[in-house]
C-alpha cells in the first residue's frame, strides 16, 4: 500500500506513449467544448481562467482521492469540521 509520503519505484519501459494519449484527449475535449459552448476556448472570454482552473483542480483532487479509496477497497470515515 502506498501513501502520500511514500516513494514510488523507478518506472519500467511500459506500453503506451502517454503524451500521444493526452494529445488525443485534448483534441476530443476541444470538440466537446465546441459542441457544448458553440466555440473552442479562447483568451479574453470574460471568465477568470485562474479561478476556473483552481476549481477544476479541487474537483480533480476529490476524484483522485475517491479512486484511491475505492481501489484499496476501503471506507474511511473522517469527520469534517466544515461538513
Amino acid at each position: 500500500m502506498s501513501g502520500p509520503a511514500e516513494k514510488e519505484p523507478q518506472p519500467t519501459l511500459g506500453k503506451d506513449v502517454v503524451g500521444v494519449l493526452v494529445l488525443n484527449d485534448i483534441s476530443e475535449r476541444m470538440k466537446f467544448g465546441k459542441n457544448k459552448y458553440g466555440a473552442v476556448l479562447r483568451t479574453f472570454n470574460g471568465r477568470d481562467a485562474l479561478w476556473d482552473a483552481y476549481q477544476e483542480a479541487l474537483d480533480l483532487v476529490m476524484y483522485l482521492r475517491q479512486e484511491i479509496m475505492e481501489r484499496e477497497g476501503r471506507e474511511h470515515v473522517v469527520e469534517s469540521k466544515k461538513g
